[in-house]
């Protein structure tokens, strides 16, 4: 990893990989699930991270869900905006704040686009919080708006640091 770039001092906590302690899955139109993923935040000197997330069946082994992106903050500021495009054919721009007195991100959709052959139900908006629980321990938070769902909890975890 590069030199962490000045920038991204406020939120440098989120700096490294993170794995599953447990995750739990929700949604009213599927059962409930478990899986296991791993985060990745890597800096190479810009003002953001390089974001990868890759998720498995608890189970079975088997991939579930991939993100890739950028964690970009506003130089200065506590604004970030949190660019994904998900293996499912979607890309989210999502923007929020860092709030040092919580050690939290909350981050909301901005915009979304999909693949023209998607299929329904439709997301329409996310919302996401990354929570510092102590040095080595993070939460992470989605909530999940459809075309035929109003904004539910989907995703609820607890990571560790894994040191590398």
């Amino acid at each position: 990893m590069s030199s962490l770039h000045e920038a991204l001092k406020p939120i440098s906590w989120l700096a490294g990989t993170w794995s599953t302690e447990e995750g739990q899955g929700s949604y009213p139109n599927i059962p409930s699930f478990q899986y296991e993923e791993e985060l990745e935040f890597i800096c190479i000197g810009q003002p953001m991270f390089n974001y990868l997330s890759t998720s498995k069946h608890l189970e079975k082994k088997t991939p579930m869900h991939q993100e890739r992106g950028f964690l970009r903050i506003k130089p200065g500021t506590n604004e970030l905006a949190f660019i994904v495009s998900h293996n499912m054919g979607l890309t989210s721009i999502e923007e929020g704040k860092y709030h040092e007195e919580t050690q939290q991100i909350t981050l909301e959709t901005g915009r979304l686009t999909r693949m023209s052959f998607s299929k329904p139900p439709f997301v329409k908006k996310m919302k996401r919080t990354f929570t510092l629980l102590s040095p080595n321990s993070l939460e992470v938070v989605l909530y999940m708006e459809t075309d035929t769902t109003p904004l539910t909890q989907h995703l609820k975890a607890v990571y560790k640091k894994v040191e590398k």
